[in-house]
């Protein structure tokens, strides 16, 4: 259930901040987040879905792994 209480979290935070209905939120994150996976190396796309999902793969991972592809280590 940790994944759904990520996925949860991450909805009330965009709606919060962005004065938007936790529906619209919802969608809009849907949106990012299937760009971002669309977009990135699959590595990195497949630690989104862990995040996501309540895995260990973790945020820091994703950065790092980001920054590897920038040039920076």
């Amino acid at each position: 259930m940790e994944g759904k209480e990520t996925m949860d979290e991450l909805i009330n935070m965009v709606a919060s901040k962005a004065g938007i209905s936790q529906d619209q939120a919802q969608k809009a994150v849907n949106v990012v987040l299937g760009f971002l996976k669309d977009k990135l190396p699959a590595p990195i796309a497949g630690q989104i879905d862990s995040v996501i999902q309540g895995g260990k793969g973790g945020l820091g991972d994703v950065a790092g792994s980001l920054g590897g592809m920038l040039g920076k280590k």
